[in-house]
């Protein structure tokens, strides 16, 4: 195992300083991060104290201008109250007026700081004044006069021109009325040295608008407030930053805010107090406050170094701790990281021999990882040791996977299906050759286009989707225009990881298997022979026209050939199988369309009309007879004529369900039979053809409850061998039980269960019960004969019941004996055969009873798989008197001897016959004379499970 060079180059810059590095920056950033925090901290919280200084500084200010004009009232007051001054002024005697505040002047001036008296009377004219102060022409002396007479109330005012003083205007009272007034008036220098001491600022007092008679040197001018410095502390220090800060912002700015700036290495903070406004002359007053705050700043700086250099400080000793704890540890990761390598080159026993395997008592995260590498280490070993082994079994693998691939190749290209890919559009991406070769393409011609394209021609199909696994059925035309049916299975496919969904189709031709099943369906319907209706379809046929809403009328017509049985005897079954089609095709021909038409069975033909009444199925029934009659039927020299007897039943006159409306039909049959004189017969509503029916539907019921209550009673008449009279073979004989006991005549019942259907199950019950006798008896060498009817030769399921039932009694089948009658036989030669040598093979043996009635059956005798041959007792019954019996049962017993099988000779009743059956060879006996049939309990004298 190799490790990539790009693995192995050497490190620039060990993890132990990238560690170093990447914590300093982070604690610097953090030291950064803290230092910056306190110094907006305490900006901010100097920030906020100035606010509140400035804040408070205008409060006291304003208190100061609120003091100083509440007092230069007071004193305004005190004036105007003068006794000596009320009369003078009321007479308007100036002289007298000045005479009386000349002595109060001097004290005003010097104590109180008042600049200027002015005394004026009711009509504005100033009577006296004392100081100096604005000139009288700039002063509203006539407004205020009439303010203060009319209220009678002082009146302050703060006027800025050249300076800003503070006015004070009170009535003079004589006698209670106002007859002038007294005004004083005084500077702001005290207010603004109140300013300085309470702020601690240098103090600057400033005018803006326009100014008269200014006297302000231009250095004190400040355009850009449209202003002047009218008074200003520390004039050297503070003009210029004045100046600045003029240029800088606006006095209402300086009012909601301080303005800080920086002047000779000073750090100056500019505010502002507003004065009153001079409404008459649109200046305002402005004390400007201008504070030191360098002390202030310096300290903000201090603590932020400070703050700085204690966390530098502190990321020097972290950074030197974490390189202190780290190069121990660190050591130990660049041996366990130099040793990687040679666990990637598969240097094992190097890693064992560098890395110590004593462990710590409290071992840490790296003795973790030194013992995860050496149990790495092991289990690389181990690995790379599995996996040279697994890559054998992967070559191998690889190998058998071609194989394979080569096997599935040759598999899709020699399999007779089609098999087509697609992709999640539906396009073509794989077509084997059998598909290419069907539709006459090569592969380049197929991939890219649409599987409905070449396959479905277009048409869209049901099979929409690709997510889920679909069937369908399609018609595909090859291009030698042969229509194919072709089943196709579609399955999805997952392709790659995008989750997209495609689609493979594999289509089998069924075209064949169609037809099969078509053939089979019709097969279910039909006659073989005929190609007419049998008769599953005709009950069926029936039974959904009597289950018409509209219930509407109908008839069955059930026709029987006359004589049929001399044409199979005379000449031959084929010629029989010729005369049935011959009929079916006369039917079909000229009544198909009237009803359907079927064939029963053996020679019985039946035709259903609906929509008819008694008189028109007459019609039809008369119109057969003429069909028939004008068959001209020849066989070589012999013609022979075709008759039928017709029973006619009509519906729901005669029954409402299919079995009774053919048991009627059939009544009616018999009865046309029995005429002679007509070749049909419509079953009337008279009291003897409703007692038959209801005779006959007696005895089905009876019939049905003997089958489900075993009703019925075993007998058994002994046939025995006529070399030394032994008696080890016994025919089965069925008998019903009354409800007194005594036992019935298989001659009142049998008939009507061959006519009802019920003859199968009476068969089958015979069969059950017989092999649950044989099953005790088998080992006393007693062999069993039972009788089969006709219809149980198309019973399909006879075999399969024979042999489930064989291994339920676990009787042994060569004990049993099963006779059919030559009639039975010959009537459908080939399913006698078949159904015989079923029964052959499943281990029983068969006899073919009653037979010599037609010569001609000799010519079938060879072909039938039976083992005996029981002769009809007409002919044994007549020997004694009559030649042609004695010459007919000789060549019976000589053809049958010479085809290996053994004869029964039936109805022997006198010790006479004998004799004469030993000289002929005949094996066995059988009639009253050597037994009369006995219940099959009472002949063995065993009754456990026996019916």
């Amino acid at each position: 195992m190799k490790t990539p060079t790009l693995l192995r180059a050497p490190q620039r810059l060990s993890l132990t300083w990238r560690v170093i590095a990447l914590s300093s920056l982070l604690l610097l950033g953090l030291v950064s991060l803290f230092t910056w925090l306190g110094h907006d901290n305490l900006t901010r919280q100097f920030q906020e104290s100035r606010a509140q200084h400035h804040e408070r500084q205008q409060r006291e200010i304003r208190l100061a201008l609120l003091r100083s004009s509440e007092n230069l009232r007071q004193l305004a007051g005190l004036t105007a109250a003068s006794a000596s001054l009320g009369l003078p002024l009321q007479a308007g005697s100036s002289a007298d007026v000045e005479q009386a505040l000349d002595a109060q002047w001097p004290a005003l001036q010097l104590e109180a700081g008042i600049d200027e008296i002015l005394i004026i009377n009711t009509q504005g004219e100033v009577l006296g004044s004392w100081g100096n102060g604005y000139s009288q022409g700039q002063l509203p002396l006539l407004s205020w006069v009439r303010r203060v007479i009319n209220s009678e109330q002082p009146l302050s005012a703060l006027r800025c021109s050249t300076s800003c003083q503070q006015f004070a205007a009170v009535p003079v009272l004589e006698e209670g009325e106002s007859v002038g007034m007294v005004v004083l008036s005084r500077s702001l220098a005290d207010v603004t040295r109140q300013a300085k001491e309470v702020s601690g600022s240098e103090v600057a007092l400033l005018v803006t608008g326009s100014v008269e008679d200014s006297q302000v040197t231009a250095t004190r001018q400040l355009q850009a407030w449209n202003g002047q410095l009218l008074a200003l502390t520390s004039e050297e220090q503070s003009l210029i930053p004045l100046q600045q800060a003029a240029n800088t912002t606006s006095v209402r700015r300086l009012m909601e805010a301080p303005l800080s700036l920086e002047y000779d290495g000073r750090h100056l903070e500019l505010s502002a107090v507003r004065m009153e406004e001079d409404n008459e002359r649109n200046n305002i007053g402005y004390f400007l406050l201008i504070s030191d705050i360098t002390e202030q700043i310096k300290a903000i700086n201090q603590d932020t170094r400070m703050l700085l250099f204690v966390g530098v400080l502190g990321w020097i000793a972290a950074e030197l701790l974490l390189l202190v704890i780290l190069l121990g540890p660190m050591a130990r990761l660049r041996r366990i990281a130099g040793l990687l390598p040679a666990l990637a080159d598969g240097k094992f026993s190097d890693i064992h021999s560098a890395i110590p395997s004593h462990r710590r008592r409290i071992p840490d995260e790296i003795d973790v990882l030194e013992s995860s590498t050496l149990e790495l280490s092991r289990q690389l070993e181990l690995l790379e040791g599995e996996v040279q082994e697994r890559g054998h079994q992967l070559a191998e693998r690889i190998e058998e996977l071609a194989e394979e691939r080569d096997f599935i190749s040759g598999l899709l290209d020699t399999a007779q299906v089609f098999i087509i890919a697609q992709d999640c559009t539906g396009r073509i991406s794989l077509a084997n050759e059998y598909a290419q070769l069907m539709l006459g393409l090569n592969e380049a011609s197929l991939l890219g286009r649409h599987f409905v394209d070449v396959f479905e021609a277009g048409v869209p199909t049901t099979v929409n989707t690709f997510s889920q696994p679909q069937q369908e059925e399609k018609t595909l035309r090859t291009p030698d225009h042969r229509l194919h049916t072709i089943a196709w299975y579609h399955a999805p496919l997952q392709t790659g990881s995008e989750g997209k969904v495609s689609r493979l189709s594999v289509g089998l031709d069924i075209t064949e298997r169609k037809a099969a099943e078509a053939r089979l369906t019709w097969l279910a319907e039909r006659d073989p022979l005929t190609e007419l209706y049998n008769r599953r379809y005709f009950q069926h046929a029936l039974q959904i026209a009597l289950d018409r809403p509209s219930k509407k009328s109908g008839a069955v017509l059930l026709l029987d050939l006359d004589q049929f049985k001399e044409v199979n005897e005379l000449s031959g079954h084929h010629v029989g199988d010729k005369l049935l089609s011959e009929v079916a095709d006369t039917l079909l021909h000229n009544l198909g369309r009237r009803g359907v038409i079927a064939r029963l069975g053996g020679d019985e033909f039946a035709l259903l009309l609906e929509d008819t009444n008694a008189d028109q199925a007459v019609s039809v029934a008369q119109y057969i007879v003429q069909l028939l009659d004008s068959i001209g039927f020849a066989v070589g020299e012999r013609r022979h004529r075709v008759t039928a007897s017709i029973g006619i039943a009509l519906f729901p006159t005669h029954g409402t369900t299919p079995a009774d409306l053919m048991a009627s039909a059939d009544v009616a049959m018999y009865k046309a039979k029995e005429s002679g004189l007509h070749h049909w017969h419509l079953l009337s509503k008279s009291e003897n053809a409703k007692d038959e029916l209801q005779e006959r539907v007696y005895w089905v019921d009876r019939i049905r409850n003997a089958l489900e209550e075993d009703s019925f009673e075993l007998m058994v008449q002994p046939i025995m061998r006529l070399e030394d009279n032994d008696v080890k073979h016994h025919e089965v004989l069925l008998r019903m039980r009354d409800a007194d006991g005594s036992l019935i005549s298989p001659a009142h019942f049998i008939p009507i269960a061959e006519q009802s259907g019920q003859i199968i199950l009476i068969d089958r019950w015979v069969l059950r019960h017989s092999l649950k006798a044989l099953s005790q008896l088998q080992d006393l060498g007693i062999t069993l004969a039972v009788n089969l009817s006709g219809q149980s030769l198309h019973d399909g399921g006879l075999k399969q019941y024979l042999a489930d039932e064989l291994n339920a009694s676990g009787a042994d089948p060569h004990h049993l004996i099963l006779e059919v009658t030559e009639t039975a036989a010959v009537t459908d030669f080939s399913t006698a055969r078949g159904v015989l040598q079923a029964v052959r093979d499943l281990g029983c043996r068969t006899a073919l009873d009653d037979f010599g009635v037609g010569f001609s059956s000799f010519h079938y005798l060879g072909q039938l798989p039976v083992d005996y041959i029981k002769i009809d007792g007409s002919f044994i019954r007549s020997l004694l008197i009559s030649p042609d019996s004695r010459i007919i049962v000789r060549a019976i017993a000589d053809i049958a001897k010479g085809f290996g099988k053994q004869t029964i000779a039936e109805f022997v009743d006198q010790e006479a016959i004998l004799p004469i059956l030993k000289n002929y060879g005949i094996t066995y006996g059988q009639g009253y004379y050597l037994g009369r049939p006995i219940k099959l309990n009472t002949a063995f004298g065993i009754t456990k499970n026996l019916p």
